[in-house]
């Protein structure tokens, strides 16, 4: 999903730099902008950003131009052109980094949305890069689960798959024949997830109110992540999730309301 909880690398402030063995390209204006197999993988989450990669110039193809602005983080930045494309500060080096950042310096990043395309070798990566630490196990279990909203039952199932994310809550995975699909209606909303795929998404309406955007499928979910396949989950932060007949807590995370 597109909005990220902290999962903090553990250092002193946070992040991490560390050589990625990975082939990474980056396409802007219909053009491969940077091209390397030496890029350095910043690790890093919220407040501070996400995780993103930093190119040598050499491996840079863009001109970057002469004149360019100092944010209020030291990082030079440039406005951007290829083929028929300008975005104003869409690329940033450190000429001066801090200590924790000084493995990055002279290096070139790019403002991840503002791209076309992110490749990690042959395959396109969304929303940010994927942090090497981080782990999505998804496990068949026989536990019995049930969600509800304000009394009324929107799943029930023994045979959930249980994904367990680094740093996230456990989240609830069904198939659709233990879904009461009489109380959702479908969204238009959909999200990206770099270590599951594309995610669409049902609100819920009981008792007159509507709780949007409260469960979320991956009908196409990338090659890491066949199990959930089809399978709903519903948001822990704004459901009751009773797992062997007993209340879990809701986690306060960036999901909750």
């Amino acid at each position: 999903m597109a909005k990220i909880e902290s999962k903090k690398p553990d250092t002193a402030d946070g992040t991490s730099i560390e050589p990625t063995a990975r082939w990474i390209r980056v396409k802007f204006g219909g053009e491969i902008i940077a091209d390397s197999k030496r890029a350095q993988l910043l690790i890093q989450y919220p407040p501070a950003g996400l995780p993103s990669y930093y190119f040598p110039p050499d491996d840079v193809r863009v001109p970057i131009p002469n004149e360019r602005t100092v944010d209020a983080r030291g990082r030079g930045r440039w406005t951007l052109r290829a083929g028929d494309k300008v975005t104003e500060n869409a690329a940033w080096s450190y000429d001066d980094p801090p200590p924790s950042h000084a493995a990055l310096k002279g290096y070139i990043s790019f403002l991840w949305g503002q791209m076309d395309a992110w490749y990690e070798e042959d395959e396109e990566v969304f929303v940010h890069a994927r942090d090497p630490h981080s782990r999505v196990d998804v496990m068949a279990s026989s536990r019995h689960v049930r969600v509800a909203l304000r009394g009324t039952t929107l799943a029930e199932t023994t045979r959930p798959f249980l994904l367990f994310e680094t740093g996230l809550p456990t989240r609830y995975y069904v198939m659709p024949d233990a879904v009461n699909f009489a109380v959702l209606e479908p969204s238009h909303l959909k999200t990206r997830c770099p270590y599951k795929g594309v995610a669409s998404y049902w609100s819920a309406r009981v008792g007159g109110e509507v709780a949007k955007n409260i469960v979320w499928s991956y009908q196409d979910p990338i090659a890491e992540c066949p199990k959930i396949r089809g399978l709903l989950a519903f948001f822990n932060e704004r459901a009751d999730i009773y797992v062997d007949g007993e209340l879990q807590d809701r986690p306060q995370t960036e999901w909750s309301q």
